[in-house]
């Protein structure tokens, strides 16, 4: 066993990768992620296999695409697969905070598991089979507190819900918030737990994911950060799919997560939400600088690889969308860092085009496990060893749900250079010159000086779902079978 690491995966829910200062974003105040990037190695462009919270974690958890894995929406049934493998080589895993398996109350591999779900989950209305009381809401049920919501909100003042636009500064005790409340959790069982066997410890955040929702001690930090905001003009507006339009009018009428949306949301209301999304994640970087600290106290960090990513990304008004379910580089890429000393090599940022998924294939090499012949996913150790791949493509797939509704079927296939977003049975779909455009508000789909280059990365994605089916219907060695002789 001496020669297994400890392993730590710790993520957020709708993290962007611009909101780390030691990756470009001066106006975040991240001393101790910046401190990850530091001692380790950073993937700036590292790709969500999925923009919605369940394809992207079954995707990573189960090494697939969700083509592979059947999970394209956040309610489907699913469990991961490789923790199963760890457990079977003598790691001991722990699951403390979000892991948004389905249901919410299964192991998924794990031997324990201290399930935190999404902030904004009332418990007093009929929800069938997704009724569950996490541990969580547990702790503020003994304090007797009332978890907040967007309903009790809206009960509680309409016009003010309104024009919060999402962003609703922590009223309750600071312990009581549920990225406090899962940092501490995480902290205590580490503290009481007795080292015997290596550890892989899975660490969930639901923040920065809305209602934004930071204490206010925290936003203070940012009443005046210059943090950059979008310009969306109405030609940016009028390029989108129209499945774009569907989506949008989705969140406008049914203010998920807390979020009134609206067409007209104004310059000061997303920078104000950009505050408090900033505030969000510095509350976590210091959790995350108070898990290192315990861990290394513990002696875990004696040989441990840690790795920080999210799930996906959140537009915050970036062509003018909130949340997720889009292709666009703000919603579709995150942070990702591996921290492993004598592993990893310290201070290295690297530009190469990954998929969250890819983590699994790692962290199973690091492990000593063998990779599933039925990945689809990229070890990183090469990366991690400063290996350069010139020709890299990503993909992200996306399934019609009960807020992206206007699409049966999405696939975003995206180089150095240009990104397709193919709408399967639409007429419409998005192409981006990134040299020209890395912005993303020109969409040249139906520009026809580009529809050869168009109809060229169509047949691509295409191509790569045929190959993909093939490859998991006909594993390698195994020979097609001759058709049948009528």
């Amino acid at each position: 066993m001496a020669d297994r690491p400890n392993i730590i995966l710790i993520m957020t829910d709708q993290q962007r990768a611009d909101s780390i200062n030691a990756m470009g974003a001066p106006w975040m105040k991240t001393p101790n992620l910046d401190r990850l990037v530091r001692e380790g190695t950073a993937f700036s462009k590292c790709f969500v296999n999925s923009p919605v919270c369940v394809g992207a974690r079954s995707s990573l958890f189960m090494g697939k695409f969700p083509h592979g894995t059947g999970i394209f929406t956040n309610f489907q049934p699913w469990e991961p697969t490789w923790v199963t493998s760890l457990a079977e080589v003598g790691y001991h895993c722990a699951s403390i905070g979000k892991m948004h398996i389905n249901p919410y109350d299964r192991l998924g591999g794990f031997h324990q598991r201290f399930p935190v779900e999404n902030k904004d989950r009332p418990l007093f209305l009929d929800e069938h089979d997704r009724a569950f009381y996490d541990e969580w809401d547990k702790a503020l049920k003994v304090r007797r507190l009332t978890k907040p919501s967007r309903y009790l909100r809206i009960a509680e003042d309409p016009e003010g819900y309104r024009e919060a636009v999402g962003c609703f500064p922590w009223e309750l005790d600071e312990d009581m918030h549920s990225d406090m409340f899962i940092g501490d959790t995480a902290l205590w069982w580490l503290e009481d737990r007795k080292a015997d066997s290596p550890l892989f410890l899975q660490i969930g955040f639901p923040g920065p994911h809305p209602p934004y929702d930071p204490i206010p001690r925290y936003l203070d930090l940012y009443d005046k950060a210059d943090i950059p905001v979008p310009t969306v003009t109405e030609d940016e507006i009028a390029r989108q799919p129209r499945a774009h339009g569907v989506y949008r009018q989705n969140l406008i009428d049914n203010n998920f997560d807390s979020v009134a949306w609206r067409h007209d949301v104004t310059t000061d209301e997303i920078l104000r939400i950009r505050r408090h999304y900033g505030a969000n994640v510095t509350m976590t970087d210091e959790k995350v600088g108070q898990i290192m600290e315990m861990l290394r106290a513990k002696g875990y960090l004696d040989d441990a690889i840690v790795i920080f990513t999210s799930d996906h990304a959140d537009a915050l008004g970036d062509h003018g969308h909130i949340q997720k379910w889009t292709m666009y580089d703000t919603v579709a890429t995150v942070p990702l860092i591996f921290w492993a000393p004598g592993r990893v090599r310290a201070g290295e940022k690297s530009d190469s085009l990954v998929q969250l998924t890819d983590i699994a294939p790692t962290i199973l090499s690091f492990a000593g496990v063998p990779v599933p012949a039925d990945f689809e996913a990229t070890n990183l150790r090469p990366k991690l060893d400063g290996e350069i791949s010139p020709d890299e493509v990503v993909y992200s797939e996306l399934g019609r749900d009960h807020i992206q509704s206007g699409a049966e079927y999405i696939v975003m296939r995206r180089d150095r250079d240009w990104k397709l977003v193919y709408y399967q049975g639409e007429p419409d779909g998005e192409l981006y010159d990134l040299n020209a455009d890395p912005d993303e508000t020109r969409n040249l789909w139906t520009d026809p000086d580009y529809g050869e280059k168009r109809d060229f990365l169509r047949r691509q994605v295409q191509d790569w779902i045929i190959a993909n089916m093939r490859r998991a219907h006909m594993p390698s060695g195994r020979k097609p079978q001759p058709p049948l002789k009528l």
